[in-house]
């Protein structure tokens, strides 16, 4: 443990060193998180220019494929930053490349039921009573889609391994190269081979796979994974079952959240002109999950950094993380607020030409600013929650946030006020405050100095190793 507290006089240098190995951290992530994001946003933006029909249907399968798929594979990498990160901070090399193989296996074999699951999506869409000529043009992308999952896979576990011993760089490069592959990839296979929605879900699939063979190579010839390299031991079972311990409450909370999002979509195709609000409502989640990979950048930085010390034993760093996380969340999320409210009246243009479609995201703008606002406070608590291995309590305040509070008043706002696609979209904007305000009391109740000793513990009880080796 720390020998003793920081002074008065140190504490604002502590503080601002703090925020230097926070932002290495979180500024070349917001590029890795984003780039990635940009892979599906660019093949949405191209597809939306084909027509409305394949604008709603790929709309539509992305957003059940996030619930049935994606969001599972993510939720379960995100126990890799409480694992990584607490073994990284105390020096047990060996067990990082053995949980993150541990947790491949885990992946590999859950993408097997879900790929199924997509084959019949359309029947799943119209069974929830969507239009028939949506769900068809729907399921042909699902289906081309199914062979993004396991690059998709790996790739998020690769990040966290890489994420949790701070070498950022190489995702940043190579996110970047990918997103320049990807985009003429994705323009030559939806229009000039002319394969449409299809060719828009295989360029994401090629990307992806492109991405995982970069850091591949780069994960096992570089000397700063030597120590860490993933690599079959005799220990890969017992730390699947650690890992599973802490995936199942992590994928329930990041799941939760994302499939709040996701049913909205879904009534809005319920509503009076379905084609209309479900491409709408469908732009305001592709924007504000663009920005909030933004955030998310920030809280896996403090994921980072608290999984880190308090591995390492130093609840008081841990604090000073969040401090510093926590300014930078600040500086953000005025920026992001500004740009998307001053660009309100062109942002349509970006997913289609129809002008009603235009006018009725310029009229949306303002509701998506307070989601993009609650998204960065809660994206750095989340953070903190998986740096801290408590998801079982981010677990139940999701639960509550959105589904005792925020779709319920969606609901009564979109149907019985009658207030359409923005009453959908009000309705989650107090979950996610409801959500903000219980994450902010849970973190400033949390015992640090026990927080340490809890993953002490976690990565000790196995091994019998002494704390001073």
């Amino acid at each position: 443990m720390e020998e003793g507290l920081l002074t008065k006089a140190e504490q604002p240098r502590r503080l601002a060193e703090e925020v230097k190995k926070t932002c290495y951290i979180a500024l070349p992530m917001v590029v890795v998180t984003v780039s990635q994001n940009l892979l599906r946003v660019a093949s949405m933006s191209m597809v939306g220019h084909l027509g409305e029909v394949q604008l709603a249907g790929t709309a539509v399968a992305t957003c059940l494929t996030n619930v049935t798929g994606f969001s599972l594979l993510f939720g379960m990498a995100c126990a890799l930053e409480t694992l990584c990160g607490q073994a990284y901070g105390a020096k047990q090399y060996k067990r990082i490349g053995t949980y993150t193989y541990g947790a491949m296996i885990c992946l590999l074999f859950i993408c097997f039921p879900i790929s199924l699951l997509w084959i019949y999506i359309d029947q799943i869409l119209i069974f929830l009573g969507q239009d028939p000529l949506i769900s068809a043009e729907a399921r042909k992308f699902s289906v081309w889609l199914i062979p993004t999952l396991f690059p998709y896979a790996i790739l998020q576990l690769i990040i966290r391994y890489l994420q949790s011993q701070s070498l950022i760089f190489p995702m940043l490069w190579s996110s970047v190269i990918v997103l320049m592959f990807h985009v003429p990839i994705c323009w030559g296979l939806v229009f000039h081979l002319g394969l449409g929605t299809a060719g828009a879900a295989i360029a994401i699939g090629t990307s992806y796979t492109f991405n995982v063979i970069i850091l591949g190579l780069y994960l096992y010839r570089s000397k700063a994974c030597e120590k860490t390299r993933i690599t079959c031991s005799g220990d890969v079972i017992p730390s699947i079952k650690e890992f599973l311990r802490l995936a199942v409450p992590s994928t329930i909370m990041i799941c939760l959240e994302w499939w709040s999002y996701e049913i909205v979509v879904l009534l809005s195709g319920l509503l009076p002109n379905p084609q209309l609000e479900t491409s709408v409502l469908s732009i305001c989640i592709t924007v504000s999950t663009l920005h909030y990979y933004i955030p998310y950048s920030f809280g896996a930085a403090a994921s980072t950094r608290i999984s880190n010390e308090l591995g390492a034993g130093n609840p008081e760093a841990a604090k000073t993380a969040l401090l510093a996380v926590s300014a930078l969340g600040v500086v953000e999320v005025i920026i992001a607020t500004a740009t998307l409210f001053s660009s309100r009246s062109i942002l349509g243009y970006a997913f289609g030409n129809e002008r009603e479609l235009v006018d009725y995201v310029k009229d949306i703008v303002p509701l998506l600013c307070f989601t993009i606002f609650a998204d960065t406070i809660q994206n750095v608590l989340s953070g903190v929650a998986r740096g801290s291995g408590w998801q079982d309590i981010g677990a139940y305040v999701n639960l509550g946030s959105y589904y005792l509070a925020g779709i319920p008043m969606a609901l009564v706002m979109g149907f019985v006020l009658q207030l359409k696609g923005k009453g959908l979209w009000g309705g989650l904007i107090i979950g996610s405050n409801v959500q903000c305000v219980l994450l902010t009391l849970v973190t400033c109740f949390t015992n640090w100095e026990k927080q340490a000793t809890k993953a002490r513990e976690r990565i000790f009880e196995k091994t019998g190793i002494d704390d001073a080796e």
